[in-house]
């Protein structure tokens, strides 16, 4: 820019202005306003050279995005030229952005299905400003299709008309890659459940050793005591029938029955009979009870009497407890549920265990109160114990895994979590807490099996 004219010249274009008949305020008005002009084109270049640098800012900006996105970016005109691509598409296709630039979006593309899928987004007339979803086939650099799942929008111009379409998708091999990790990481995890499930359950088993042991021992018992005198029995028996065989006379045969007490015997078989029976019929019971309990159960579920759950719970927590507890039980109307009767087995045995642990801990009797009742759609079980209750701040990790405040050795922190997860999976709830008269509560709450069907 020239330089405006100051002092020698200022006087130098007054004496001018003298000589050609110009007074020297018109000169002095026009030096002003050229001062003027020249300080509002500085201004106008200061703030032009400011809007650039943002311009340039901005550019940065947009271009840093584009190219850190890992989606593919295709920018395109309204006849399908290449406008604008990223660092992801020309990485995916093998060439630069500067051979992109110019280019048929259609040469991308790595089939006729693809193409004819693009040419029907690039010719719809009304196209839906949201975009649309697309899968296509684009060749990658060695020439493979690439699946791409793609949302093609329209790009419209000042006066509304359209402009092109921005084309964002991405590698749908990547996304099945990931869920096919997924999923094998929730079976892994579905896996370890159940193995951590059926180990608690067996932890709770082996706790009933000894009480099943000595439940065994006596039906088996009475059965071996039977059986041996069934055995002597049968001995007689056959004495005397080889005495019928041999041709023994009436007295003779007269006197053998009274020496064997062959009457008696005969009395006697019926009653030994049925108690064998019994016994061997009690030993069953109990045998299928823990085949029941420690099995994996499987997926099906079955209408179930929470009653009855209860009651084979309390009877096998007495047989495998040494300490004294005190049941107070009583069992009502038929509270049915849909369920795995192992599965709410196991979660009322270990309710019941962990409720004699805590009230039992300083050596007095554990009383244990269990209710049952069905009131509409919900059936609840609400167990209540005489101990010291739950501190505040354990209530709320209760049901964490691995949270115990047994001593090491003595408990896994696994049982009331995976009752917990049985529960819910059966549609009902469990909760902890303390009762106002003193001791903590259980309550657990399951669908009724009528309001299921």
């Amino acid at each position: 820019m020239t330089d405006l004219p100051k002092s020698a010249d200022t006087d130098a274009l007054l004496a001018r202005a003298h000589i050609e008949g110009v007074d020297e305020a018109t000169w002095l008005d026009v030096i002003q306003r050229m001062d003027e002009v020249y300080s509002q084109l500085v201004s106008d270049e200061i703030a032009l050279e400011q809007k650039n640098v943002e311009l340039e800012q901005s550019q940065q900006f947009i271009f840093s995005v584009m190219s850190a996105m890992s989606d593919v970016l295709l920018v395109c005109n309204e006849r399908g030229e290449i406008e604008e691509t990223n660092a992801a598409l020309c990485e995916l296709v093998g060439r630069s952005d500067d051979e992109l630039r110019g280019t048929p979006v259609f040469a991308l593309l790595a089939d006729d299905a693809s193409r004819a899928r693009m040419r029907g987004v690039l010719d719809d007339a009304n196209p839906s400003r949201r975009g649309q979803a697309v899968e296509l086939n684009l060749r990658d650099a060695e020439g493979r299709p690439v699946p791409v799942d793609t949302n093609l929008t329209p790009r419209f111009a000042r006066n509304g008309k359209r402009a092109g379409t921005v084309f964002v998708g991405r590698p749908t091999a990547e996304l099945k890659r990931a869920y096919h990790e997924l999923r094998e990481a929730h079976e892994a995890l579905k896996l370890a459940q159940q193995q951590l499930l059926h180990s608690e359950k067996m932890a709770s088993l082996g706790r009933l050793v000894a009480g099943v042991a000595h439940e065994l021992n006596n039906p088996i018992s009475f059965v071996l005591g039977n059986v041996h005198a069934l055995k002597k029995y049968s001995e007689r028996m056959g004495r005397y029938i080889d005495a019928v065989r041999a041709g023994a006379s009436d007295e003779e045969l007269g006197e053998l029955r009274t020496r064997l007490r062959i009457e008696h015997l005969l009395k006697d078989l019926p009653s030994l009979i049925e108690g064998t029976m019994e016994g061997a019929q009690r030993t069953a019971d109990i045998v299928n009870g823990l085949k029941r309990f420690s099995a994996v159960d499987p997926e099906g579920r079955t209408a179930v009497d929470l009653n009855t759950v209860i009651e084979r719970a309390i009877h096998w927590i007495r047989k495998g407890t040494t300490a004294a507890v005190d049941m107070h039980w009583e069992a009502g109307a038929p509270c049915v549920v849909m369920g795995s009767a192992g599965q709410l087995q196991q979660v009322v045995m270990n309710l019941l265990q962990n409720a004699c642990d805590a009230a039992g801990a300083d050596g007095r009797t554990a009383e244990l109160t269990i209710a049952c009742t069905a009131t509409g759609e919900r059936v609840r079980m609400t167990l209540r114990d005489n101990g010291p209750g739950i501190p505040d701040e354990y209530l709320s990790r209760i049901f964490e895994p691995f949270f115990t405040t047994k001593p090491v050795g003595k408990g896994t922190g696994l049982g009331l979590s995976i009752s917990y997860g049985i529960v819910e999976q059966h549609g009902g709830t469990l909760v902890a807490r303390n009762h106002p008269d003193g001791g903590a509560e259980f309550v657990l709450e399951l669908p009724a099996a009528a309001s299921l069907t």
